[in-house]
């Protein structure tokens, strides 16, 4: 049976997030239902990642095995007819080989985290960033963030339920920028890694908001790395503004470098 890789792209909100749930509607389900229109029986998909319920993606990478020898193009197409009127769109479709696996085959991800700073509630991008009401300092989270770079046991960072086998990842990069934004600012964290701990994005963004408030120092964030213990986590930020940017293959089966 051919393979294809997925990229795809969509808005978390109506989700309970990428992997299907018998009684909630999920990414997963929408893309294998699309699937099932093309034909049926089609096995489960995989995917690079299970982004959880209302965590977006601008890069989802999935792959699937079909009886068909679809034109990459013209599959693409006729998934994203079928996935409408749901906020998932596959942006790009290859033939790989059988030993491609969407997850396994990753050697990494990147996510994008978009915080605003600004007192007027957000309109056009409501439910696609975390707002806060008060001004945050940039140079001070930039000071933070580098103390999380690295190999370190981020058990204080991991969530309580995270299934992963060990608690020690490698942090290759937490780059924080500001950008202008009507009436306020917009901060924007780009994190990547080889693989990441449940919820540890959201761990870091809003333990780097409080040093962002003035609430806590930059050295405080190495003091509760080295803590080990999630109770020393500053508060974990909601999902909204959390979005899988893309995930690194070699070679890329897309071709994007």
């Amino acid at each position: 049976m051919p393979r294809y890789a997925l990229k795809i792209e969509y808005d978390g909100t109506p989700f309970s997030g990428w992997q299907r749930q018998a009684d909630q509607p999920s990414v997963q389900g929408a893309v294998e239902r699309a699937l099932s229109q093309l034909e049926s029986d089609v096995p489960s998909i995989a995917a690079a990642g299970r982004t959880d319920a209302g965590v977006h993606a601008l890069g989802q990478v999935a792959h699937c095995d079909l009886r068909k020898d679809w034109d990459p193009f013209r599959l693409a197409q006729a998934l994203n007819y079928h996935l409408k009127p749901d906020p998932v769109s596959v942006v790009a479709c290859a033939r790989v080989g059988q030993d491609f696996h969407a997850r396994f085959s990753a050697h990494e991800r990147r996510y994008l985290f978009r915080l605003v700073s600004r007192r007027a509630p957000v309109t056009h991008d409501r439910g696609l960033v975390w707002q806060v009401g008060h001004p945050l300092a940039l140079a001070p989270m930039q000071a933070a963030a580098r103390h999380l770079l690295g190999r370190h046991d981020f058990t204080t960072f991991r969530a309580s339920l995270c299934q992963a086998a060990s608690p020690v990842k490698t942090l290759d990069a937490l780059e924080v920028s500001e950008n202008p934004y009507p009436g306020g600012a917009e901060f924007r964290f780009h994190v990547r890694a080889r693989s990441f701990l449940h919820n540890q994005v959201r761990s870091f963004v809003g333990t780097l908001e409080r040093v962002g408030a003035g609430a806590w120092a930059p050295e405080d964030v190495k003091t509760a790395l080295e803590a080990r213990n999630r109770a020393a986590c500053g508060p974990v930020c909601p999902p909204q503004g959390l979005y899988l940017a893309g995930v690194g293959y070699d070679p890329d089966p897309f071709g994007d470098g």
